[in-house]
């Protein structure tokens, strides 16, 4: 076999292995499907909103951090949901009463998911509150935010406007 030959060869098996590690990576990484019931009484199905940027903001009602977030979210969702993006708030406790009355005090639009028996926080291995993921157009998860500070809403917003352009 001739030298052109043989990097022929070395370079297609190389993009042919190059090829499966990324697809092997981004299945890794694709967003767990689930489905949970709505504040509006309709499931959601994750699966049906790819083509969108999707963020998931799980919270619960004795969260201090999570209460000062919400209105922040709030004004994002209303901001960005025209240019193909969709907020959701998961509910992770097992009981939403506490929950609906926060949404109603605090004036709450974006749609608010119930995980009252934590199906969807075991999948994203939710361990903090609030935790924030943020999937792109293809279902891959792409940013995992812990907690909340004062300031993180910029960061949220540089993720969510990076997404939008792709």
């Amino acid at each position: 076999m001739s030298n052109k030959k043989y990097f022929q060869s070395l370079a297609l098996i190389g993009t042919f292995v190059f090829g499966a590690i990324l697809s092997l990576n981004a299945s890794a990484n694709s967003a767990p499907d689930f489905t949970l019931q709505s504040s509006t009484g309709e499931n959601v199905r994750l699966a049906e909103q790819r083509g969108q940027v999707v963020m998931l903001n799980f919270w619960a009602s004795w969260c201090g951090p999570c209460r000062k977030e919400m209105p922040l979210l709030d004004d994002m969702s209303k901001r960005y949901s025209a240019a193909g993006f969709v907020l959701y708030g998961v509910n992770v406790e097992e009981d939403n009463t506490d929950a609906k009355k926060l949404i109603k005090e605090l004036g709450v639009t974006f749609p608010i998911l119930y995980d009252t028996e934590s199906k969807a926080s075991s999948l994203y291995s939710v361990d903090a509150m609030p935790t924030t993921v943020v999937i792109d157009k293809k279902g891959v998860i792409r940013y995992v935010n812990r907690g909340y500070k004062a300031g993180d809403e910029d960061k949220y917003r540089a993720q969510i406007r990076e997404l939008i352009k792709e």
